[in-house]
């Protein structure tokens, strides 16, 4: 209650408020003041009074003294009758003025001319002051006002040898100089007053503490506002309240109390024990032990009492206790208690159903939050397109599948999860389907029938021969459609369901469906994203022989992404790794994956260097987010359609051992040794596709056969708990001892040390252990720009084929390289050369400087020429130009066998130009 009108005692606005003129500590706080100021004020003005008489006195006293001892000086009488007294006084007179401290001795004759001044010029003039009193004889004193100030001046005749008045002298003193007696009094005065103000401070204080402590900080005006209030809210308030002393008397009874207890009117100052109360609630307000919500009888009601000891909380020594009326609230009380538990169980379902998107943890969530709260057993029957994430039809409603199952013994009696539920219409699941709302089932109408035949055992219903009488079935709805069934079973030593059980189950039921339909949209969008990822992934490695290749690809748990790899073979024994990440997750990333993977592989296909290919694919993410910011819809956010991508694009060859590498925002590649050394190699990095940056660079680098290159997308060596300093460091760690692997054994030890418990990104890891293709089977020679080199280098080759025992493709080859070497020496530029590959095809390469590009054309039937390339298009698996810093290379693949008949080489040489041979 003090508390409600001002703060604590200690407080300065407690200090502040019993000062204020409105107190009346402050009020005589300032009548003091006003004391000390009054009586300082008195005292000043008596001394100045004062010290203006006395500086009066003084001066008269002192003008007379040095006027008469000037008047009587010897030679005084012979100075004035001589020819010029001015020069024999004025001396002397200025002598005597300074020694006697006056502040003027003028000598004048008896008609008042000065003979002598302080003042020069004023010699000789009248004298300004009363001379008639002296000219008979007296002296005479008189205070005269002038412009320097209040003067005192004493005129003393002066007498000659036969008594007469010969000569007046009159002296003066400036007040002024007489009241340094008030000015060395004044701070006694002022030091007496301000030790009084302070005493007086000093009282009011001490007297404001008294009262503060008294009256805790409360004026007087506060404190009867604080009585009518206490007075009030005692009498008012809808609780008994009684205060007792710690002799066992009571000292205050509210109004309540004497009607709750039947109290008389005169009770206060008796004994608790005569006021009538039964002996347990006299013991109880006698005692000194605190008690809480202690409920009592009193005649017919029951009271809730609440003690307290007053002595801690700075109160007098005594208790208080208050008494509550709880005989309304004991009829509602447990009606209460059910509806806590019921809401607190709604809350627990909130929080614990839906965890997870997944169809079936989410249906088991449901029936582990219902048991034991609501039931002892609780199971969830689904429709089978609702598990597999697809829409639900009314068609299948009358069957489900059961997929979660909670509760104790009794649960052996229900069909276990995974058996197909019959729903049907005449059963309680029926009719809880035909009405769309819950449905109970008891004990009697379980058992107005026969036994369930055999077939019906799967039907859901109460079950009281196993102990299971009371049953309720929800319809599990979401948007409109039926998602399945949850049934409730309560056993024989539970209270059976009533109605009112009903609501509670189904907003529970409702409460799960929109989770359970949450989990059905996201399995069936995750479905389609990752049957549209894996048919964009590879579904194996290419048949080569340059690179031992494993991988991995493990999806995120949030969903597919757009991580990919890729192991394209190139001609002339030369294989292209790919790694990239699209940014984000879902069906979009593993569209743009999609577009981004078949452009690495059309443009593989035109063999370019890694720098220019990754150059064309940033033009594409270009091209693609612009398309995508085209068609936003409007209110989107912006940037909703930016797309980006890191990509790693790697060029081995296995007749150099050289690796090219490029790299667009895309984590390095680590390398493996023979010697099981680990290494990160210095690649130039370039910013992600997308940015239209920086251009590409690449690097070059020297792999020893049996090396490891290691490619992987971030998701592997970053995660909420490590960096990806962190993560590579890890990596590297996990590589030490990957020399003498396999890359598949390579691939499991990287994700068994590596792998995220929960992985928020997609993972991508591909391992190549680099071959180099034995010098056996390589044969390269350079040629002369002379049409006549093309026999011999055909020589050559039919001796390297008849060594490789590849003679059945030597007709096809002598067909190849003579049409490209020829078209060589006609239109390209020296240095030319030659080289034959025998790896998993037979590969021919003609090399030349120039930079033109041969095309196929199909010849008119009265062409002479023109007919080579075409020919050589048909009969090679594959053919194509390659450039490089030196010029270009006409590559065709062969089979490394011949099946062209006689028949056919005859008509193939037919159709050759005689020049090309």
């Amino acid at each position: 209650m003090k508390a409600h009108f001002r703060s604590g005692p200690g407080s300065g606005a407690g200090r502040r408020a019993l000062l204020s003129p409105r107190s009346a500590a402050g009020q005589v706080f300032l009548l003091q003041v006003v004391i000390v100021v009054l009586l300082v004020v008195a005292a000043v003005t008596a001394l100045i009074l004062q010290a203006r008489r006395d500086s009066t006195r003084e001066s008269r006293r002192q003008s007379v003294t040095a006027a008469e001892a000037f008047a009587n000086a010897p030679g005084m009488e012979a100075a004035l009758k001589s020819p010029d007294p001015t020069a024999l006084l004025q001396p002397r007179a200025e002598t005597v003025r300074k020694k006697s401290g006056v502040d003027f001795i003028t000598v004048m004759d008896t008609n008042g001319i000065r003979y002598t001044n302080p003042i020069p010029e004023r010699i000789g003039k009248k004298f300004v002051g009363t001379i008639e009193p002296s000219l008979h004889g007296r002296v005479f004193v008189e205070t005269l006002d002038t412009p320097s100030g209040r003067v005192v001046q004493a005129v003393v005749p002066v007498t000659g040898a036969d008594g007469s008045v010969i000569g007046l002298v009159s002296s003066g003193l400036k007040v002024r100089s007489v009241t340094g007696m008030a000015a060395n009094q004044l701070p006694i005065i002022l030091v007496t007053g301000a030790v009084a103000f302070t005493v007086s401070t000093a009282g009011t204080a001490f007297v404001a503490r008294r009262l503060r402590r008294q009256t805790h900080g409360l004026g007087t005006v506060e404190m009867a506002r604080m009585y009518d209030h206490h007075d009030a809210v005692l009498h008012a308030v809808r609780e008994g309240v009684l205060i007792t002393g710690p002799d066992g008397r009571l000292l205050l009874a509210n109004d309540e109390a004497r009607r709750l207890l039947e109290l008389p009117g005169d009770v206060e100052g008796r004994p608790i024990g005569s006021l009538g109360l039964d002996e347990g609630m006299a013991r109880l307000l006698a005692s000194d032990e605190p008690v809480t919500d202690e409920v009592r009888l009193a005649g017919d009601r029951l009271l809730a009492v609440n003690k307290r000891i007053t002595t801690p909380h700075g109160g007098q020594p005594g208790s208080v206790a208050t008494l509550r009326d709880t005989t309304e609230l004991a009829a509602v009380s447990g009606r209460a208690e059910v509806a806590r538990a019921r809401l607190t169980l709604l809350y627990d379902a909130g929080v614990r159903i839906g965890t997870t998107l997944d169809v079936t943890h989410t249906a088991e969530e449901l029936s582990q939050v219902a048991v034991p709260q609501f039931a002892d057993i609780a199971a969830v029957d689904l429709l089978e397109e609702v598990s597999r994430g697809q829409e639900p039809t009314p068609d299948a409603w009358g069957r489900m599948r059961r997929t979660a199952v909670c509760g104790g013994a009794e649960t052996s009696a229900i069909p276990t999860v995974g058996k197909l539920i019959t729903m049907a219409p005449t059963t309680s699941p029926g009719r809880a389907l035909e009405f769309g709302r819950a449905v109970v089932e008891t004990a009697s109408r379980a058992t107005a029938g026969p036994p369930p035949k055999e077939q019906d055992q799967d039907q859901v219903r109460a079950i009281p021969e196993h102990g299971l009488p009371s049953l309720v079935t929800v319809p599990l709805r979401a948007r409109g459609a039926v998602l399945g069934m949850v049934h409730f079973w309560r056993t024989a030593n539970a209270p059976a369901f009533e109605e009112d059980d009903l609501s509670f189950a189904e907003e529970l039921a409702a409460r799960a469906a929109v989770a359970l339909d949450n989990a059905r949209r996201f399995t069936r969008e995750h479905a389609m994203a990752v049957t549209l990822q894996r048919s964009l992934l590879p579904r194996g490695i290419p048949e080569q022989n340059a690179l031992g290749v494993a991988w991995r690809y493990l999806p995120a748990e949030a969903g597919v992404g757009g991580d990919w790899f890729d192991v394209i073979p190139l001609p002339g024994s030369r294989v292209a790794l790919v790694v990239g990440d699209v940014v984000g997750h879902g069906l979009h990333a593993a569209a743009t994956m999609g577009r981004l993977r078949t452009a690495v592989h059309n443009l593989s296909a035109l063999d370019l260097p890694p720098d220019e290919l990754l150059a064309y694919l940033d033009d594409l993410v270009i091209r693609i987010d612009a398309d995508e910011r085209t068609d936003e819809e409007p209110g989107e956010g912006e940037g909703a359609g930016v797309t980006g991508a890191t990509c790693l694009y790697a060029v081995y060859d296995s007749v150099t051992g050289t690796c090219t590498v490029a790299l667009a925002g895309h984590p390095a590649p680590m390398v493996v040794r023979p010697d099981g050394s680990v290494d990160s190699p210095q690649v130039p990095i370039s910013p992600p596709l997308g940015l239209n940056g920086i251009p590409f660079e690449t690097a070059e680098l020297r792999l020893a056969e049996g090396s490891k290159l290691v490619l992987y997308t971030d998701g592997l060596i970053e995660d909420r708990k490590r960096d990806i300093d962190s993560g590579i460091a890890l990596l590297q760690e996990a590589l030490r001892g990957a020399a003498d692997r396999t890359p598949e054994e390579t691939c499991q030890m990287v994700l068994d040390t590596m792998l995220p418990e929960h992985p928020l990104d997609d993972i991508a890891l591909l391992v190549a252990d680099t071959r180099l293709l034995d010098p056996s089977q390589v044969a390269q020679w350079d040629v002369p720009s002379d049409p006549r080199a093309v026999a011999g280098v055909r020589r050559e080759c039919a001796r390297r084929l008849r060594e490789w025992d590849l003679e059945e493709t030597g007709f096809t080859l002598e067909l190849v390289l003579s049409e490209l070497l020829t078209n060589a020496i006609r239109y390209g530029t020296e240095p030319i050369g030659v080289r034959l590959l025998h790896d998993t095809t037979l590969t021919c390469e003609v090399s030349d400087a120039g930079s033109t590009s041969p095309h196929v054309r199909r010849a008119a039937t009265t062409d002479e020429g023109g007919r080579g390339l075409f020919l050589v298009s048909q009969y090679a698996q594959r053919w194509g130009t390659r450039y490089t810093p030196a010029g270009k290379v006409i590559w065709a693949e062969l089979a490394t066998h011949d099946g062209i008949a006689d028949a056919t080489a005859d008509t193939l040489l037919a159709q050759f130009d005689d020049d090309s041979l």
